[in-house]
């Protein structure tokens, strides 16, 4: 779960932030309640989820829209 959620946190910064974001924290909280020995990649992912909604809202913020597009 700690890799899938560094992954979809990555790949969540360049297409479906709003959808992989909250994937990705989901998946890194839970990896890090169930004891993972990949903790790094666990924070990781959290961070990615995190930075993927930052993302979002400042595009959403910069077109004064409900979504963004390239």
């Amino acid at each position: 779960m700690a890799v899938a959620s560094f992954i979809l946190g990555l790949v969540g910064l360049l297409a479906l932030n709003v959808v992989l974001g909250p994937v990705s924290i989901v998946l890194a909280a839970t990896a890090l309640f169930r004891g993972t020995t990949r903790r790094g990649r666990a924070f990781l992912g959290f961070g990615l989820g995190v930075a993927d909604l930052v993302v979002l809202l400042a595009f959403m913020s910069a077109d004064n829209t409900l979504s963004w597009s390239f």
